[in-house]
C-alpha cells in the first residue's frame, strides 16, 4: 500500500464522515432508512432467488434513482449552498469531538421550564417549547430566529408575551440554552386527535413524531399544560408529572444502538401512558 492509497482513504472517510453527519441532521435520515429496508428487501429476494421481485426492481433502479434526487433536492441544495460558505481546509482538519455530543440540561434548567410553563399557564399566555434529545434538530432551529441565550423562566416569559416580536412559533432548547425562537414545526396529520386542539398541539405532537424531543405546549385559551412524546399528546399534566418527564430525560444514556434506541423509547411512552391512566 502507497502514501497514495493512504491518502485516499483518508479522503474518502472524511467525506463519508461528514456526508452520514449531513444526513443525521436532516429529514434525509428518515428517507434513507425507508430506503435501506426497501434495499434490505431486495437483498432478501435475491437470496431466495425470488426472479420476478429482482427483475422488477432491476428495471426501476433507474427511476429510483432520478426519484431519489428528486425527494432530497432541497436537502442537497442546503448542503451545497453551505459548503460554499464553509472554509473547506478549516473543517477538514478541525475535528471538534465535543460539538458531537448533546449537552444534557441541568437541573436548574428543569426548574426554570417547569416555572415558566406554569406561570404562563396561570395568565394563559400561550407557549411552545422543544426540549431536544438525542436527534439534533438543526433542521428546524434554521426557520427561526437565533436567541442562544441560558435558559430562564424570566426569558422564556418575555418570549412569548402577547404582541411581542418573538412570541409567534416555537423555542427549541439545546441542553441548559434557548438557540432559536419562532420556529416553524411540522404539523401532524393524526386523526386521532381531539378537534378542539389548535395548531400548537398539532406542531407539538407533528415534531414529536419525527424526532425523539419532548415538547411543551401552554394553552392559550385554558392555560393547561400538555406535553407530546413519540407522536403521543398527554393533556392536562401537573407539575410534577412534567419535572419526572424532563428528569427522566435528562437521566438517561444515549444509546448508539439504533435498537436499543427504538426499545428505549417504546418503553419510555409505555411508562408515561401508565402514569396518566394513574
Amino acid at each position: 500500500m502507497s502514501l497514495t492509497d493512504i491518502i485516499e482513504i483518508i479522503i474518502i472517510s472524511v467525506l463519508i464522515y461528514y456526508m452520514l453527519v449531513w444526513i443525521k441532521d436532516t429529514r434525509a435520515w428518515m428517507l434513507l432508512r425507508g430506503i435501506l429496508v426497501i434495499l434490505a428487501f431486495v437483498l432478501l429476494a435475491v437470496l431466495f432467488e425470488m426472479n420476478t421481485i429482482v427483475w422488477i426492481a432491476d428495471k426501476l433502479f433507474n427511476v429510483a434513482m432520478i426519484a431519489v434526487v428528486v425527494i432530497f433536492q432541497p436537502e442537497m441544495r442546503k448542503a451545497l449552498e453551505n459548503l460554499g460558505r464553509k472554509n473547506i481546509l478549516v473543517n477538514l482538519f478541525n475535528f471538534d469531538f465535543n460539538k458531537v455530543e448533546n449537552g444534557k440540561f441541568s437541573d436548574k434548567t428543569i426548574t426554570e421550564l417547569v416555572k415558566a410553563c406554569y406561570e404562563m399557564g396561570k395568565v394563559k399566555t400561550g407557549a411552545l417549547i422543544v426540549v431536544e434529545d438525542e436527534i439534533v434538530l438543526t433542521e428546524y432551529e434554521r426557520t427561526g430566529i437565533a436567541v442562544d441565550g441560558i435558559l430562564t423562566s424570566q426569558l422564556l416569559i418575555n418570549i412569548f408575551e402577547k404582541n411581542t416580536p418573538l412570541h409567534d412559533g416555537a423555542v427549541i432548547v439545546r441542553g441548559d440554552r434557548v438557540v432559536s425562537a419562532t420556529c416553524y414545526l411540522p404539523l401532524t396529520d393524526s386523526l386521532s386527535l381531539s378537534k378542539d386542539l389548535g395548531t400548537r398541539h398539532r406542531a407539538a405532537v407533528g415534531i414529536s413524531e419525527v424526532s425523539d424531543s419532548l415538547t411543551i405546549v401552554v394553552s392559550e385559551e385554558t392555560g393547561k399544560v400538555s406535553i407530546a412524546l413519540d407522536g403521543e399528546l398527554y393533556r392536562n399534566v401537573d407539575a410534577e408529572f412534567l419535572k419526572n418527564k424532563l428528569a427522566y430525560i435528562q437521566k438517561r444514556e444515549q444509546d448508539t444502538s439504533k435498537v436499543k434506541s427504538w426499545r428505549r423509547r417504546l418503553k419510555d411512552v409505555t411508562k408515561i401512558r401508565k402514569e396518566s391512566n394513574e
